[in-house]
């Protein structure tokens, strides 16, 4: 899960937009759908390995995006206890989120970074760290933001990034479907490093974004190795 922009409309509405990075060979996932779970309804892709997610809403008014990585890259061990799109799943339920990142056990999880968008009071733009230690989180400034996983990414590459998207801000109008193009086009022709990335084994394989505006939520999803796109509204 490799890069995610963040662009406020004002203050309550946002479109958050997610390029997934995975490995070619892993299991295909499966397009967003609506599910009842422990009382709560979720709205997410399905991740086809462990049946979580790296992405989704709930009726909790949230948004949960998930990035692999902490600060820095990391070496991944052979087992760990859970995996992070389970947690996304969890924290889609819970009542508070704040209350929710402070009780998490991550002891024996592998590092992650989750953006947030919870929607109760006010808007609110959370960044959560996981470094595999200890948990960092910061309540981020209303305005355009973009992550890059820093699984996949030197901060190098990711201050290149942050130009990409400031210049995009400059010459285009903030909405979904020119943060799409973004998502497709950004870039110095480079695919080991281009937001649609490809690295032979592995590579950018769905673009989501998610968008909300006034009383309407929705979510578009596009399987970009298969060149199918499906949109979900939510209720």
């Amino acid at each position: 899960m490799c890069t995610v922009t963040f662009l406020p409309l004002n203050k309550t509405d946002f479109i958050l937009t997610s390029s997934r990075d995975i490995p070619f060979s892993r299991q295909k996932a499966l397009p967003p759908k609506a599910y009842e779970e422990d009382g709560v309804k979720l709205s997410y892709p399905k991740d086809g390995k462990a049946g979580g997610s790296w992405i989704g809403t709930s009726s909790k008014n949230r948004l949960i995006c998930l990035l692999n990585g902490g600060f820095v890259d990391h070496i991944s061990l052979i087992n760990y206890k859970m995996s992070r799109g389970l947690i996304v799943k969890e924290l889609l339920k819970v009542e508070n989120i704040q209350n929710g990142l402070e009780a998490l056990n991550l002891i024996g999880v592998e590092q992650f970074t989750l953006v947030i968008v919870d929607w109760n009071k006010t808007l609110e733009l959370i960044e959560f760290v996981w470094d595999g230690e200890n948990k960092y989180i910061k309540n981020m400034e209303l305005e355009p933001q973009i992550w890059s996983s820093s699984t996949l990414y030197d901060d190098r590459v990711k201050q290149l990034r942050r130009n990409w998207f400031e210049q995009w801000q400059q010459v285009n109008k903030i909405n979904q479907e020119n943060i799409l193009k973004f998502h497709h086009n950004a870039g110095i022709g480079d695919p080991t490093i281009d937001v649609m990335m490809d690295r032979k084994l592995g590579g950018t394989v769905s673009i989501t974004s998610v968008y909300k505006e006034k009383k309407c939520l929705g979510m578009v999803y596009e399987d970009v190795k298969e060149h199918e796109k499906s949109k979900l509204i939510i209720e």
